[in-house]
């Protein structure tokens, strides 16, 4: 029997926004509450997150956080937040509700999202450090380093 690759496992790419201190918090607290390892966060500016937002504007990729499924569909904004709600265990319930009531999910992500800087002062220091750290050490940054991830998962 010819070895086969192994099959790509259920990923949800959640693309951030690295300059933004409450967006690298979110992405994090997102990541500590995956227990079933299907987030891989990447910073919006990396050479991945230009692959997958090629066909943004620089300005209208760092407008919102953004998620891309294992399909190749992107959801952005309160859409992306409740693809991410939904991807986790925890919350998966929020994130049905978020989706059935998705105007007002799309109101409360932008209300947030337009105020993301002063929303991140409310984040501390020490959170964000540690949020970076987990950040760093479970993040992607390149399609190959995205590959290699999903291949050591589904092995």
């Amino acid at each position: 029997m010819a070895d086969q690759a192994p099959p790509r496992r259920e990923a949800l790419i959640v693309l951030y926004d690295a300059d933004c201190g409450f967006c690298r918090w979110a992405a994090a607290w997102a990541l500590r509450r995956d227990r079933r390892d299907r987030l891989v966060a990447a910073a919006i500016q990396s050479p991945l997150g230009a692959e997958l937002l090629g066909d943004l504007s620089p300005d209208e990729r760092l407008a919102s956080a953004h998620a891309v499924g294992a399909d190749g569909r992107r959801r952005s904004g309160g859409a992306a937040a409740t693809e991410v709600l939904e991807a986790l265990e925890a919350t998966a319930i929020l994130g049905r509700l978020a989706r059935r009531l998705s105007p007002l999910t799309d109101r409360v992500y932008d209300t947030v999202a337009a105020r993301r800087m002063a929303v991140g002062r409310l984040v501390g220091e020490r959170a964000r450090q540690r949020a970076d750290r987990l950040l760093e050490s479970r993040g992607v940054a390149t399609a190959a380093e995205l590959e290699a991830r999903l291949r050591r998962a589904a092995s």
